[in-house]
């Protein structure tokens, strides 16, 4: 059996972000593997059927991603204190760019929620969950947030 040492945990900020940190908490201790943890920014070219001037786009982007690596900080500092982790912010598509991280980093195990967007945005982007799982080229272990006896 391959040996883990790099675990990814993508992470949307919502309630179902604080319900994984026990699981990454869990198998980082026992398989002593370094954590990841990855915010994806959804890229503003989703709307590009507005008139925007681009300058604007790229410059709200860059404010939406410096906020986005200053929450990442105040996350690991609260929840990770102990624990060897990088974060990552990247901006895109989010299932996308989860699966492009794992095979660039070398990921081994990929912990995520099974649920984050809600409602209409689950309609029309997807589950996230669902794509890593049947795209990922390592395991993945997903967590149902809302039914969680950790």
């Amino acid at each position: 059996m391959k040996e883990f040492k790099k675990m990814l945990v993508p992470i949307d900020f919502s309630e179902v972000s604080i319900v994984l940190v026990p699981y990454a908490k869990y198998f980082a201790e026992k398989l002593q593997v370094k954590i990841h943890l990855l915010y994806v920014v959804r890229s503003l070219d989703y709307f590009g059927g507005f008139y925007v001037p681009h300058t604007s786009i790229k410059k709200f982007e860059e404010e939406i991603i410096k906020g986005a690596e200053k929450r990442m900080k105040d996350f690991v500092e609260e929840h990770f204190k102990d624990f060897q982790v990088k974060f990552h912010v990247l901006i895109g598509d989010a299932a996308t760019e989860i699966l492009n991280f794992a095979e660039k980093e070398n990921i081994d195990l990929i912990l995520m929620g099974t649920h984050g967007r809600k409602g209409l945005d689950k309609i029309i982007f997807g589950s996230v969950a669902e794509r890593v799982v049947k795209g990922a080229s390592c395991p993945v272990l997903t967590i149902n947030p809302y039914r969680s006896k950790l």
